[in-house]
């Protein structure tokens, strides 16, 4: 499990931060803490909105990924530091990274009270408005006298303090993932297409509807452009290099992240009606839910939530109209990293036939009708046999509706997953 440790003091030599690196030592085969560093945070200034600065970014991207946080917090005055205070103010302006985040509150302090009137209020804090932590209740961790309570090491001296310790963090992991688990969608009905929330790749402050997304995320975030280089798992390529790279692959590409937000596709053409899959350059940046006809958002939100959950880890369907000239195919791929986490759609859309028809002719083969085939109609995507005359496939999640089939059909496709827009 993923845990990030916030400790709230900027002092060269913190006691609560040595609290923090033996929780993640002593405890690292229960889970893998990475500490954040705070000491860069700028004093909040809403007239000075650094919200997209690397320094607030960083804590928000750590966040966002760790799927729970742990606050050691000191106590001055009979509250928690400004510090501390400073970088919630700044992680519930335009950002929430703690929303729906399970937080675990520890503390240290010189005397017996062991910081609990300043874990009492930050508790407050964190489940205030606008930052929507979910604090674990109980099992306080107040740790007092301090001075005395570390050797030379670093490590707690008292064996019952360490087994406390341990008991309160296992509990706190139980608490993650049962927090973790009703975070999650639990049915296509829920997945949310509106790109509400936030994950650690979303750019504060800038309108998902704009045409211009584009532009202002990019200016926002300072991104590398043109001969700028960038690094990738095996390879070193210019921006201008990566985007024709992308641009003449035989098949468009379309790219949503793990909070249903429509973030790239793949230039091939200037002309949306000559792709596939028609797409406009000022979708970019939309919520799912606008670059859909509103009958397909249900079974987009199906396939979008059968692949997050891992139900599959695949999608594929032909578009309506398909015929003997062309047959059209998308398929939805989950994305994930290392640690199988959800990071959203890989989409590419391509017409099969080109291939089949080459392949026939190096061959010398023909297609024939197999009297004893009973073809899926979505290709894998409904156990139906067949068809009934008259009925087509919804090309977003296999769902059969009504409609006329011209001779040589050519509906205009919606620009993320195909669903028929006439």
């Amino acid at each position: 499990m993923k845990l990030v440790g916030i400790v709230g003091s900027v002092a060269d030599v913190s006691y609560n931060r040595i609290l923090m690196k033996f929780i993640a030592s002593h405890f690292s085969d229960q889970v893998d803490v990475e500490i954040l560093d705070i000491n860069d945070i700028p004093m909040f200034d809403q007239e000075n909105n650094q919200t997209n600065g690397e320094p607030i970014q960083y804590l928000n991207k750590k966040i966002l990924a760790a799927d729970g946080v742990i606050i050691a917090t000191p106590e001055h005055n009979h509250t928690l530091t400004p510090a501390l205070k400073n970088v919630i103010e700044w992680l519930s302006y335009e950002i929430h990274p703690f929303s729906g985040k399970p937080v675990m509150i520890v503390g240290a302090s010189f005397y017996d009270q062991g910081s609990s009137r300043a874990q009492l209020m930050l508790r407050q804090i964190l489940e205030s408005p606008g930052v929507n932590a979910v604090v674990f209740p109980g099992n306080e961790f107040l740790l007092a006298n301090v001075k005395s309570a570390f050797d030379e090491q670093g490590n707690l001296k008292d064996g019952k303090t360490v087994a406390f310790l341990g008991s309160t963090l296992s509990k706190f992991v139980q608490f993650v993932k049962v927090i973790n688990l009703m975070n999650e969608p639990q049915s296509g009905e829920e997945e949310d297409l509106t790109a509400s929330g936030s994950i650690s790749t979303t750019v504060a402050g800038v309108d998902m509807a704009a045409d211009d997304w584009l532009e202002q995320a990019a200016m926002a975030t300072q991104a590398a452009e043109g001969d700028q280089y960038v690094k990738l798992d095996r390879g070193l390529l210019t921006v201008d290099q990566l985007n024709a790279f992308l641009n003449t692959m035989p098949m468009e590409l379309t790219y949503a992240d793990s909070n249903n937000q429509f973030i790239y596709y793949n230039k091939m053409t200037d002309n949306p009606k000559a792709m596939l899959a028609p797409r406009r350059p000022g979708q970019v940046g939309d919520p799912m839910s606008m670059v859909h006809p509103p009958r397909a958002v249900k079974h987009v939100a199906e396939v979008i939530n059968a692949l997050r959950t891992d139900k599959t880890d695949l999608v594929k369907m032909p578009v309506p109209g398909n015929g003997p000239d062309r047959f059209i195919m998308h398929y939805y791929k989950a994305m994930r990293d290392g640690d199988h986490k959800y990071l959203g759609i890989n989409e590419w859309v391509l017409d099969l036939m080109p291939t089949i028809r080459y392949y026939l002719q190096a061959t010398g083969q023909k297609l024939t009708p197999d009297p004893n085939a009973h073809p899926d109609a979505v290709a894998g995507a409904s156990e139906q046999p067949t068809t009934p005359v008259g009925r087509q496939t919804d090309a977003t999640a296999g769902a059969s509706e009504e409609i006329d089939t011209p001779a040589n059909p050519a509906p205009a496709v919606d620009g993320t997953s195909g669903a028929s827009e006439a």
